[in-house]
């Protein structure tokens, strides 16, 4: 048996790592050259590395542990699985039992018209399956022509070659020949970095009609979808002003397009309900799922599909899916993660105490003389750093250099928060209580504090 317990000291590890281990979106000799963090072990809302060093996890790992760390439950619901039935595929007219009741239970949490769910691995994948639904759903309608997916600038919707298109991150872009034909993009709605002199409220509406716009330069007849996250998550937080999404809504309404709800980050809880599209108020005709579904314990992901879009496809033969589609493991995982978020009332106790208490505690932050907006939603949440607040002025050094260095600062401190750019990013675990923010706030705070000294030092306030 092949168990790691007694594990190396941390600098053989990191030799070990830089050796043989490569890095998603990661430069891999700067690593190699200062080492990576080598997490031991997790338990609620906090980490523990190879040093002893216990650090607060802001970012519920990759925004995914809802539940928090070392929830037995999903460990013993993940092992009975194994040992009943560790693998069937649902390929060639079988299923299996986590597979139907994760599926009934996606259809009774989702919003009422969306009842129907493709499995996935991740969301990445999920969303290159979402192209192929989309295109696969107007060819059966007789409209092949309407292959084109409308996304935004700034946008993260995965990192394979379908989900990468959709995505508008222009350095993903540069690598790797993307995006593929067949995907557009307009501008995000980030009021603080790109609204000029316009209002908040004003902004959000001229970034909602650039979705009428770019139909129209299209063609009405070849759009067939426009895909966005309720709230950005990879993009930085990015709350978008109030007047977005129900222009947003009519717009796909009035041209017939669908709409695909990338609920990736924001489902199962972290907006305080238990999808996004429910707290900005929309009606997706297709929704993507991962992270939250199985709070990261073991991977799975899919696409909950609207009654009309079911209809259609159910008709015909679609020619694609997964090896582990449906995996029952990852199923029986999933269904155990949802019933501790129900029965342990996780998301009412985020929109009624916790989400209220960390706005109070995060907007806050605000006064400190490096932070110019601090947007939150639910339990996720964003500062945008800048040297004048009056102007919403960037920086002079390189974009993402100050954010930089105060992520280093914060991991100086044990508390992980992601940079964005100059922004910085939080999106905790639901399970994270009052006093587990307060010590977040402290440690955010003194990291702010830190990284606004040595910008001082080094002569980095200057306004770009």
């Amino acid at each position: 048996m092949n168990i790691i317990a007694n594990y190396p000291p941390t600098a053989e590890l990191q030799a070990l790592d830089s050796a043989h281990h490569l890095h998603p979106f990661t430069h891999a000799n700067s690593l190699a050259a200062s080492g990576p963090r080598v997490i031991t072990s997790a338990s609620g809302v906090w980490l523990k590395d190879s040093d002893g060093n216990e650090i607060i996890d802001g970012m519920a790992g990759l925004w995914c542990v809802n539940i928090g760390y070392g929830r037995d439950e999903l460990a013993e619901a993940a092992a009975r699985q194994m040992k009943e039935l560790p693998f069937y595929n649902t390929f060639f007219k079988t299923t299996h039992v986590p597979a139907i009741m994760l599926a009934k239970k996606l259809a009774e949490l989702a919003p009422s018209n969306l009842n129907h769910v493709f499995f996935a691995n991740g969301g990445s994948d999920a969303n290159d399956t979402n192209i192929r639904l989309v295109r696969t759903y107007w060819a059966e309608k007789g409209q092949p022509e309407r292959d084109v997916i409308i996304s935004r600038w700034n946008a993260y919707h995965g990192s394979t070659i379908g989900g990468a298109s959709l995505g508008g991150m222009k350095g993903m872009h540069g690598q790797g020949g993307l995006p593929i034909p067949g995907i557009d993009f307009i501008d995000q709605p980030n009021w603080w970095a790109e609204g000029g002199d316009m209002t908040p409220e004003e902004f959000g509406l001229e970034r909602a009609r650039q979705l009428e716009e770019k139909i129209k330069e299209v063609g009405p007849e070849r759009v067939g979808a426009f895909i966005a996250e309720p709230i950005q998550g990879a993009g930085g937080v990015i709350v978008p002003p109030e007047t977005y999404w129900p222009e947003i809504q009519r717009i796909v309404k009035k041209y017939g397009i669908l709409l695909i709800a990338d609920e990736v980050i924001c489902g199962f809880g972290r907006t305080g309900n238990w999808f996004g599209s429910q707290t900005v108020g929309i009606e997706p005709d297709i929704m993507t799922i991962a992270k939250g579904l199985s709070s990261g314990y073991i991977p799975i992901g899919g696409s909950i599909v609207s009654d009309e879009v079911a209809e259609v496809l159910c008709e015909t033969e679609f020619n694609h899916g997964y090896t582990y589609s449906g995996h029952p493991v990852a199923c029986a995982v999933a269904l155990e993660n949802l019933r501790i978020l129900e029965e342990e009332k996780m998301i009412e106790n985020v929109r009624d105490v916790t989400a209220p208490y960390l706005r109070k505690k995060w907007e806050a932050l605000a006064d400190h003389p490096l932070v110019g907006e601090a947007k939150i939603i639910g339990m996720m949440a964003s500062i945008a750093l800048t040297p004048d607040k009056a102007t919403r002025a960037v920086f002079e050094a390189e974009a993402g250099t100050v954010g930089f260095i105060c992520r280093d600062r914060c991991f100086a401190n044990n508390i992980i928060m992601r940079s964005v750019g100059d922004r910085m990013i939080i999106s905790p675990p639901l399970s994270m209580t009052c006093d587990e923010i307060d010590i977040l706030i402290e440690r955010a705070r003194k990291s702010l504090d830190e990284c606004y000294e040595i910008l001082k030092a080094d002569d980095l306030l200057k306004v770009g």
